[in-house]
């Protein structure tokens, strides 16, 4: 009876000094903490449970099944793309290595056009114009495309804009129309139902066409229905060079008519004639903010932008579609008049000035055409010296033979400008790119150094080296202020809560490598990165993980009917 008595106590004894069962799935120890809040960094922990936040202190009681060391590195929240062109990106290739390498975890799509609301012609002009990455479009709406990612598997977040381009095709073609009363109802309503599926606001591209078309009253009808769901209004405003004021007085007034905040997608000034107005920009800006508006801007880290040669080619000409335009430019007597207008200071746009002027600063990225991709990363003035034309006829021949709108890159803006926004408080950051890998169907085209180095050189090159923000304020930049504009709730922040999105990085050494000549370099020094407390990024290599989620807006499942 004695042995079994000093038995059991000895058994008693074992258990109590037995290690306590975890508490956590993972608990990051020891890193440097950049919470998001802009507040001054503290060394302490984050414990993670269930893909979400549970504590984040200066030590952490308790175990997780994974302790990771991460002295001498900073945590902070994952970072959002607020201009992200990953919409087919993602469908073949689902990791979108170029961001999330560089700590990003929530891709957020939709500048002017988004990958639904789709009627059956616009799925049909959507399938035959699909380029190097070809794929069934198998949804009708925003939310079903959205949902298709999640439920396909992709490492990042995802969520999206609906376009106001995508409506106005929808209902009203790609022709120069305004719509009537009814078509308008129509359009309201989709906007309505985009916004209940999850959307997070309306997104316009106003200097292209179709979009270009669109006057203020139907963009502000539209903005309307974002904002009575809680939603934003976010515009590649309609001129960024001669009348860019203008353009940021229509945004401003958009916003104030339809009572949505409203921000600036991209903000520039392009062309060296323009460039002085960055003052004029910031205090239209601030003077509607001091009025109760909420105004914000993104922006890219470099002094060229990407888009096509339709930017620098008549708007007039563009009506109806790539195939109507194509169809024009080769009528001699529309080619001439074009050209004309190309060639005269009066009817100018900055890109088009550029490629008139200064064709060397007009960089080939991305063609369709198998026998035109040879000319990838050559200048438009390399390509007219070898055709023997100018640079605007070629740029006109290239259009027709490739049958698209052909990838450019423009040196049109300012590197003090980009300084000066970077240190602008109400200003967020957009790649305005694809997130992608050097590998596959990516190989087939080039692109811009930002799809790859965005973030990266703004942690490395202006806040470590330029010191021109703090990189607490960088970390609020990056994912706190992009979060609440999108009234997002629970991401964003490093607090207990919220979602598990965590990038962790070594602030002396993270750099883009990305360049304008080799663009195709993953960024270095982002060593961890979680997505839902899912480990993607694990010292410095993608994990082969796809927890992303499809993120949604404020509206999701509660927009008000009219």
């Amino acid at each position: 009876m004695r042995f079994r008595i000093l038995s059991l106590l000895t058994a008693v004894a074992l258990l109590g000094s037995a290690a306590p069962p975890p508490r956590y799935d993972t608990v990051l120890r020891g890193g440097t903490i950049y919470d998001g809040s802009g507040s001054a960094p503290f060394a302490g922990d984050v414990a993670i449970l269930d893909g979400r936040i549970v504590a984040v202190a200066r030590h952490v009681a308790g175990r997780g099944r994974r302790e990771l060391d991460v002295s001498g590195l900073a945590i902070a929240p994952g970072f959002v793309n607020m201009l992200s062109w990953a919409n087919e990106s993602l469908i073949a290739d689902g990791r979108g290595e170029s961001d999330i390498r560089q700590g990003v975890t929530l891709e957020v799509m939709g500048e002017g056009e988004s990958m639904g609301p789709w009627n059956a012609e616009m799925k049909r002009h959507e399938a035959t114009r699909q380029a190097d990455i070809r794929y069934p479009i198998a949804w009708t709406s925003l939310g079903d495309y959205l949902g298709f990612l999640e439920r396909k598997g992709v490492s990042p977040n995802v969520a999206s804009f609906v376009g106001a381009t995508t409506i106005r095709v929808h209902e009203l073609g790609e022709g120069d129309v305004d719509p009537n009363p009814r078509q308008l109802r129509r359009m309201r309503a989709l906007v309505r139902q985009a916004m209940d599926e999850g959307a997070m606001g309306v997104g316009s591209s106003l200097i292209y066409a179709p979009a270009t078309f669109a006057e203020t009253p139907e963009l502000t009808a539209l903005a309307r229905e974002a904002g009575r769901c809680g939603g934003l209004y976010i515009s590649h405003i309609r001129d960024e060079g001669p009348k860019l004021l203008e353009a940021i007085d229509e945004l401003i007034a958009i916003s104030a008519n339809s009572g949505a905040p409203a921000e600036i997608y991209h903000l520039k000034q392009a062309g060296r004639p323009n460039w002085g107005k960055i003052d004029a920009v910031v205090a239209r800006i601030a003077a509607a903010r001091a009025r109760g508006q909420r105004i914000t801007a993104d922006m890219y880290t470099y002094v060229a932008s990407a888009t096509g040669l339709d930017a620098a080619i008549p708007i007039w000409a563009q009506a109806g579609g790539v195939e109507a335009w194509i169809a024009r430019m080769r009528e001699p007597a529309v080619r001439a008049r074009i050209l004309a207008e190309m060639r005269s200071p009066s009817q100018k746009s900055e890109d088009t000035n550029l490629v008139v002027k200064e064709p060397e600063k007009v960089l080939l990225l991305a063609f369709k055409n198998p026998a035109l991709k040879p000319l990838t990363g050559k200048s438009l003035a390399e390509v007219a010296r070898m055709r023997g034309k100018s640079a605007e006829e070629t740029a006109i021949d290239l259009v027709i033979e490739d049958g698209t709108r052909i990838g450019v890159a423009y040196f049109i803006m300012n590197e003090d400008n980009v300084r000066r926004q970077i240190r602008l408080p109400w200003v967020s950051f957009g790649s305005d790119a694809s997130a992608q890998a050097p590998e596959g169907v990516f190989l087939k085209s080039s692109t811009h150094p930002r799809a790859y180095g965005n973030f990266a050189r703004l942690l490395g090159r202006y806040v470590r080296d330029e010191k021109l923000i703090p990189l607490q304020e960088a970390a609020r930049r990056l994912a706190a202020l992009p979060a609440h504009n999108l009234g997002i709730r629970d991401r964003g922040m490093l607090r207990a809560g919220y979602f598990a999105d965590i990038a962790i990085f070594d602030p002396a050494t993270i750099r883009d490598n990305a360049t304008f000549e080799r663009p195709q370099q993953f960024a270095t020094g982002m060593r961890d990165v979680f997505v839902n407390g899912v480990q993607v990024i694990r010292d410095g290599a993608h994990t082969g993980a796809t927890p992303g989620r499809f993120v949604r807006g404020p509206g999701w499942k509660k927009c008000p009917p009219t």
